[in-house]
């Protein structure tokens, strides 16, 4: 539309292989996956999620990143395609059950990186490196494409509606955006004795993976896992 100035060209959006629709199993799995990941990313981070209608059904626009002139299919929701992506939105109301169930991803106070009260040993938030040491300026300027990061739900500032204190479950974020496995070391016995996987964008039907302190586990190519403190 208007001569093709309806939409951004900075655009840094990845086909994952192929330009357009495409019926190769392993990139419509990629694609996905990558949907998964970016919803999971998207509301598991602090503030109001922004998702526009579609989302947690493949509403792409093909591509379109500003289609304020489209009105027509590209924009519109297309219900025929909507059983194609019935994982996306089984995996939408679960990620977003656990943003409303857990108090720590919607915190009202920005984070201070440091122990919120006196004698608390853990700061109210940490980024980790796979190897579970906190992250270095060196680090963050290496180009790693891994990366932890611990939400503690004891460190929560703001008090509930009653002026009281609240406490949430902790939990352990690892992303690994290489295109092959990285393993990853839980953090020591300070964060947590025990962690259960509560999220997985790789396998988001398996089950809940326990992982004991300083142990390590596979983070798949490409997603993204969510552990919890159960310990």
């Amino acid at each position: 539309g208007e001569d093709n100035r309806d939409s951004e060209s900075h655009n840094r959006s990845w086909n994952c292989g192929v330009e357009e629709p495409t019926e190769d199993p392993e990139i419509l799995e990629l694609r996905h996956r990558q949907m998964r990941n970016i919803m999971a990313t998207l509301m598991l981070s602090q503030g109001t999620p922004m998702i526009s209608h579609g989302d947690e059904i493949g509403r792409t626009q093909r591509g379109n990143n500003n289609g304020y002139c489209q009105d027509n299919d590209l924009t519109w929701i297309d219900w025929g395609t909507a059983g194609e992506y019935t994982d996306i939105l089984e995996f939408t109301r679960k990620v977003t059950a656990l943003r409303a169930d857990h108090p720590v991803f919607r915190r009202r106070r920005f984070f201070e990186g440091k122990p919120i009260r006196d004698g608390d040993q853990n700061r109210d938030i940490a980024w980790l490196t796979r190897n579970a040491v906190e992250m270095t300026p060196g680090d963050w300027q290496s180009g790693i494409k891994s990366v932890a990061v611990f939400l503690n739900g004891e460190a929560i500032p703001e008090p509930d509606k009653r002026g009281e204190r609240i406490v949430d479950d902790s939990f352990l974020m690892c992303f690994n955006a290489h295109a092959y496995p990285v393993e990853f070391v839980t953090p020591d016995g300070k964060y947590a004795r025990r962690w259960k996987v509560v999220l997985d964008t790789f396998h988001p039907d398996d089950g809940e993976q326990v992982v004991s302190a300083g142990a390590k586990v596979t983070v798949p190519p490409r997603s993204l896992l969510l552990l919890q403190k159960t310990a």
